[in-house]
């Protein structure tokens, strides 16, 4: 029997991250790779109740099939939870914000289509977008991500820009109030639609981040958000909010994937959301994060002293971003960096356009301050090996010339 994959599938690709993460499993190895919420976070106790709860109340219903565009309660508390004027009929439940990125490029990308990114930007993004056969084209970014002058020069025939304003993964970066307006003005004025992520934005660690671009523009925006951050990524649930325009075929491309998402899951998430439990369970997750953040910078500072490495402390978020010195591949490092017992992603899998190699993401919300301190300390000398062994490899090469 011979099975013929369509185009679409030749296009699919694994996860690097995935592929990666199946390296990191072996015994004693610390990961700094994977993005996972650190499980400290979740709250086990309150989902007992909710789930008690939701059965003893209306169980027949929680375990039926449901509409499409998710359960009426729960939409109508994420559009109150945004802040901007949000119709709870423009939000659509989703299973995991990643599906909200396949619904979108179902909808509006074709073969051939441009859609513009960021410098570095979301591989689970690329993955998503890439059966659809586009054009990925990647804008020149900064500290503050796209830069305003070269997204409207790439502008034309752009089917839409994806952006992550807040805490962006990989970089951690996030997008000034400057950068936000300017942003978006260049946006609209080239008739550019946004598709804005923002599965970290609660987590800010000193001051809440500016606000979303989908607020300054909402018919010209698509806003994704996630629950997996502040509540539990296993329960696999996302939003989406759109236009009116847009809405209903995003609504049929869900429809045909999955009928709706878990209703059950839906429905707990609501139990669990009532009475501003998000208000006194994300602050928690803040300050752990911040001091694992700081844990990690403190040890960069004190254990890449003399490389020249460079790194950002982010303000939120998940994620840190360093560059390594120059001849260091973070690839290849990455096996060398697993043989101390310490992971991290390499960088280039991330970008669409040129990689640049000498890049790699590190989380720093699943190990304890302990565990950054031993990794941190591996990967430097891990970077001390790999500067020695190019240096060696010079001078055996010169050696060899004069010879």
């Amino acid at each position: 029997m011979k099975w013929t994959l369509a185009a679409r599938a030749e296009k699919m690709n694994p996860s690097a991250i995935r592929e990666i993460l199946k390296v990191t499993e072996r015994p004693n190895v610390i990961s700094l790779a994977g993005g996972l919420p650190s499980p400290k976070t979740f709250p086990v106790s309150a989902f007992a109740q909710a789930c008690a709860e939701v059965l003893a109340n209306d169980g027949q219903a929680a375990l039926q099939y449901a509409a499409s565009e998710g359960y009426a309660p729960l939409r109508r508390a994420v559009a109150d939870m945004l802040p901007w004027d949000v119709n709870p009929d423009q939000v659509l439940i989703t299973t995991g914000s990643q599906q909200g990125l396949d619904l979108i490029a179902k909808v509006l990308l074709d073969p051939g289509s441009k859609v513009l990114v960021e410098t570095p930007t979301y591989l689970g993004a690329l993955q998503a977008f890439g059966p659809m056969e586009p054009l990925a084209v990647s804008v020149a970014s900064d500290s503050e991500g796209v830069l305003p002058e070269d997204l409207a020069a790439k502008s034309k025939d752009g089917r839409f820009v994806y952006l992550l304003p807040n805490f962006q993964n990989p970089t951690g970066r996030t997008m000034s109030e400057a950068r936000r307006a300017a942003v978006s003005a260049a946006a609209q004025a080239a008739g550019l639609p946004i598709v804005e992520d923002n599965p970290y934005g609660d987590l800010w660690f000193d001051e809440a981040p500016p606000l979303p671009l989908t607020a300054r523009n909402p018919e010209g925006c698509i806003y994704l958000g996630s629950f997996s951050k502040i509540l539990a990524p296993g329960l696999r649930l996302g939003f989406l909010v759109a236009p009116k325009a847009i809405y209903p075929k995003l609504l049929q491309a869900k429809q045909a994937v999955d009928l709706h998402t878990p209703i059950f899951t839906q429905r707990m998430v609501s139990a669990v959301m009532k009475d501003g439990f998000l208000d006194r369970h994300v602050p928690t997750i803040r300050a752990l994060y911040k001091q694992q953040r700081d844990a990690m910078v403190n040890a960069l500072q004190r254990d890449m002293k003399g490389l020249d490495v460079e790194f950002n402390v982010p303000k939120g978020g998940m994620f840190l971003w360093l560059r390594m010195p120059e001849g260091i591949d973070s690839t290849p490092l990455l096996a060398q960096a697993v043989e101390r017992n310490v992971a991290f992603v390499p960088g280039a899998p991330f970008y669409a356009g040129e990689p640049d190699t000498r890049t790699l993401r590190l989380s720093f919300v699943t190990a304890t301050v302990e565990q950054i301190d031993t990794a941190i300390a591996a990967l430097a000398a891990t970077v001390r090996e790999a500067l020695a062994h190019r240096m060696a490899g010079q001078i055996t090469q010169q050696l060899a010339t004069a010879a």
